[in-house]
């Protein structure tokens, strides 16, 4: 996400802190580049307008015209100007005093509506340990139904249906009776999309508004769209107000433009985002962090909670017995590269790593060999797995023939095995290893 911005913003500050010191034309040319990059990131041209002059403005009031090394503090300025653009802290989620907290999404027609239910419905199972149900109102569209019985079911949500045959305000006041009956700490109601805002839509969203008294407005939008999405937000605003926004689709977005631009438009913050196609990809939207992100800065915060969330400190404390007695085998790493990959994405991971997204512009991580692996060890016998040593002549090509890989691909796998395996024993039993002779070894 905001590859294409990242990479012009990026280049335009490591050329301003390349000056020694900095004359005025050297901020007035840095600003031209930024706009540069901002309307070609389908920003919105008045939201370029004002981020460049506060910038501009805060820059020549820090008195660095002329001082030495000014370049760091013009990146802090443009990390806190883009920090506050997407809406300065992120939004909390606030539970009504009294369950269910009720939530009404709202969004045009392949914004990502229903998808973003399930999402949010399985972020608060998993995060808050919410009782949550999905309520499905959207009875045009062909199969919201079903996909909505899908979703829901696959992030442990209760779904409250009743076919395509009824008015979706009946549906949605239903859908809160037995939530409440059934003592639901969240209801979330899925509505009908349109293609375009028009007065029908935004009759039936205030009708079930009305019907339901939700907790909270929720408004998806497509990030790929670009302004698209601002004007969609935009005319919500004005019609049917709303308290926050789920950008969905983020992770293909290399521009940037929807999300920087429609706090400053709307004055409603972006407060989760889509980052892929799993039902575990969406995470609580961080504007500081985004930022940071966007310049190059990395997001550990980000990369931490993420691995706390899949951290499981028993078997950490087994793993940790394993080595230091040798007994880490085969079906111990292929746990821990399933533990990785339930962590998104491994690209997305290394570009939360400060100076990671510039070492690895251009590089593509083949996520696939993470499949070849697994495919290897799945191959082999449970003894095999146990002991890698016993793993020769005819034992490889079994395996490889049964992995659809070869020979050298499977002699590979074991000699790095091993080689990881030396290195974790010798570190867990506080001895510093020698990598430069492992290196030889591996040759």
């Amino acid at each position: 996400m905001f590859e294409s911005l990242g990479e012009r913003l990026q280049a335009t500050l490591a050329d301003v802190r390349g000056h020694g010191t900095l004359t005025e034309d050297d901020i007035n040319s840095a600003m031209r580049e930024i706009r540069l990059a901002l309307l070609e990131a389908d920003v919105n041209f008045k939201v370029v307008k004002s981020f460049t002059g506060a910038v501009k403005e805060k820059a020549l009031g820090a008195g660095i015209i002329g001082q030495l090394n000014p370049g760091q503090q013009v990146v802090k300025i443009v990390n806190d100007e883009l920090r506050e653009l997407m809406g300065g802290e992120s939004t909390e989620f606030r539970f009504a005093s009294r369950p269910p907290t009720v939530i009404l999404m709202a969004g045009l027609q392949g914004s990502g509506k229903t998808t973003a239910t399930g999402k949010l419905a399985r972020y608060l199972r998993e995060q808050h340990s919410s009782a949550v149900a999905v309520a499905a109102c959207d009875v045009y569209r062909p199969a919201a139904v079903q996909q909505l019985i899908t979703v829901g079911g696959q992030a442990g949500a209760a779904v409250y249906e009743q076919g395509t045959d009824r008015d979706p305000v009946k549906i949605a006041a239903w859908a809160r009776d037995r939530a409440i009956s059934e003592g639901k700490d969240v209801l979330i109601v899925d509505t009908s999309g349109r293609l375009h805002v028009d007065a029908e839509l935004m009759k039936e969203l205030a009708e079930i508004r009305k019907a339901i008294r939700p907790d909270a407005v929720y408004l998806v939008v497509d990030a790929m769209t670009g302004q698209d999405a601002v004007h969609v937000a935009e005319q919500f605003a004005q019609s049917v107000d709303f308290d926050g926004v789920i950008m969905s689709k983020l992770d293909g977005d290399a521009r940037g433009g929807a999300a920087l631009s429609v706090k400053a438009v709307t004055g409603k913050p972006i407060v989760f985002a889509s980052t892929g196609e799993k039902l575990d990809q969406f995470e609580r939207f961080h504007p500081d962090r985004m930022a940071q992100r966007i310049l190059g800065m990395g997001d550990v915060l980000s990369l931490i909670e993420r691995a706390t969330d899949a951290y499981d400190e028993q078997q950490a404390k087994e793993l940790e017995r394993k080595f230091r007695r040798n007994e880490f085998d085969l079906n111990d790493f292929l746990e821990q590269l399933r533990q990785i990959r339930r962590l998104g994405p491994l690209q997305n991971l290394l570009s939360m790593i400060p100076g990671m997204g510039k070492e690895l512009k251009g590089a593509k991580i083949d996520e696939r060999q993470f499949d070849r692996i697994q495919a290897i060890i799945l191959a082999m016998t449970p003894q095999e797995r146990r002991n890698p040593a016993i793993i020769k002549g005819s034992r490889r090509l079994r395996i490889a023939r049964g992995s659809g890989t070869n020979v050298q691909a499977v002699k590979a796998l074991i000699v790095q095995f091993e080689q990881m395996r030396k290195v974790m024993r010798q570190v867990s039993t506080g001895k510093m290893p020698d990598l430069g002779a492992i290196m030889r070894q591996s040759r």
